[in-house]
């Protein structure tokens, strides 16, 4: 669980980056869930946006998200999600060093 100064960071380090997926009409698929799943593991936060077309609730998505893949909701805001998870390889913990840097604190 991030606490509220974690998510602050993270938020800030998400603000300029643009969604990397797009939920449409065909929802939360197996493989959408298996893309975003090794997304997370390369990138550890990133955007994703709700297209217009879809029936989805994005407390919904976001919560489906969270469960599914381990993973913490940072922000919900709009129809963009924001979305992190420490990768479990060193090398691409860019986030993560600082998250648990500000949780020492």
């Amino acid at each position: 669980m991030l606490t509220g100064k974690q998510k602050r960071y993270l938020r800030k380090e998400a603000h300029h980056m643009e969604p990397i997926f797009q939920l449409g009409k065909n929802g939360l698929t197996s493989n959408f869930i298996e893309q975003i799943d090794e997304a997370l593991e390369k990138r550890e936060l990133f955007k994703l946006t709700l297209l217009q077309n879809t029936d989805e609730d994005i407390k919904d998505v976001a919560e489906s998200l969270s469960k599914q893949l381990k993973a913490e909701i940072v922000q919900i805001i709009g129809r963009i999600i924001v979305i992190y998870r420490k990768s479990s390889k060193e090398k691409q913990q860019k986030f993560s060093k600082e998250v648990i840097k500000i949780r020492k604190n």
